[in-house]
């Protein structure tokens, strides 16, 4: 072997590599401690970028395409080798290739809790998980940040490495938003879409990446939340208390024999309630004069009397119709079943609204 032949051995004049690997993002290319021979052929595919490091320090940066490197179109490499007036020779370069690809279905979530200030339950712990998608935008950043000087840096080990900073800039980013708990448990694709302008300056700036999609799959609160949404939503379910009390009433006296006891229960409280608010009706009202006499039961209407011309009944007359105590129908009236008109201390039912009444 001559030593011309020897000398062509030891310059690189091609440089190019084939990703046959779909999980490489960076690559740095081997060299065999060899030069690159000044004029040599560098190939960069689409999705790819390739940047120098010369001395430690970056270089220059090349996008798909075919580029002969020479003085000419390598200027911060020829400015950190001090060539001057053209000066031809090989020269010793670290080459890295990155993949600009979008890396997609990459799954984040938090190890622990997250805690955040909520409107609605105050200080509140949230735990969240989910994919993004990805690409290398800024090649000096990444190496220097991320990826180092590894000579074949993988998604997994970007995973490993990107998972608590992501979940860090997802903290950051929704303690901004201020989006209450129970929004960001309901709307998932609207709040990773809201969250990305906030969540890509971060990444950008500081690893040189650019998330493209962040999608929320699943976030949950600790289990005494949970309990107490769920007794919030049984309430708002059940609504109007007085319409749920009879209907337990009925649906229990329908099934008979134990339903029926147990249906029995919330009817006596129901009364409980209908006499304690008539209770407080008589006590707020106007006190009879002193010296007054005590007035008595209201005598029944005789056949020729305004009241019997009007069908009014008492309370007691009512009672007798219906064959049920005064409490029962007093209790009617508080829970505004039975109409009836309040006069002073009497109390009067027409018989229209008694008979409303038994129709249901």
């Amino acid at each position: 072997m001559s030593i011309l032949d020897f000398i062509k051995k030891e310059l690189i004049e091609i440089i190019e590599w084939t990703d046959d690997s779909r999980d490489t993002l960076s690559y740095r290319w081997p060299d065999d401690d060899r030069q690159i021979k000044n004029g040599a052929q560098l190939i960069v595919r689409e999705s790819q970028m390739v940047q120098f490091v010369a001395a430690g320090q970056y270089a220059d940066l090349f996008g798909p395409g075919k580029h002969t490197l020479s003085t000419q179109n390598i200027p911060v490499l020829s400015t950190i080798l001090g060539w001057k007036y053209g000066f031809e020779s090989p020269f010793k370069c670290d080459v890295y290739y990155l993949n600009t690809r979008l890396f997609t279905g990459n799954k984040w979530g938090t190890s622990n809790p997250v805690m955040m200030r909520d409107a609605d339950f105050g200080v509140v712990r949230l735990r969240a998980f989910g994919t993004y998608d990805f690409r290398i935008v800024d090649p000096p950043k990444f190496l220097k940040e991320v990826a180092g000087t590894d000579q074949n840096f993988r998604l997994d080990e970007f995973a490993d490495t990107m998972r608590s900073r992501i979940v860090s800039v997802f903290t950051e980013a929704l303690a901004k938003a201020g989006v209450p708990a129970l929004d960001v448990a309901t709307r998932y694709s609207e709040l990773g879409e809201a969250l990305l302008p906030i969540i890509n300056p971060a990444m950008t700036g500081k690893y040189g990446i650019e998330i493209t999609s962040f999608i929320l799959e699943n976030v949950s609160v600790p289990p005494e939340v949970e309990q107490a949404i769920d007794k919030r939503s049984s309430m708002t379910a059940i609504g109007n208390l007085n319409d749920y009390v009879k209907y337990q009433m009925g649906h229990g006296m329908g099934e008979g024999g134990e339903g029926a006891a147990a249906a029995a229960v919330p009817a006596q409280m129901a009364m409980g309630f209908g006499m304690a608010q008539e209770m407080m009706r008589s006590m707020q009202g106007a006190a009879p004069a002193a010296g007054a006499a005590p007035s008595g039961p209201p005598p029944l209407p005789a056949a020729g009397d305004a009241a019997a011309t009007l069908d009014v009944l008492t309370p007691e007359q009512a009672a007798q119709a219906l064959s049920v105590s005064v409490e029962d129908v007093m209790a009617a009236i508080a829970a505004g079943d039975l109409k009836a008109r309040k006069i002073g201390n009497a109390t009067r039912i027409a018989r229209s609204a008694l008979e409303e009444f038994l129709r249901g």
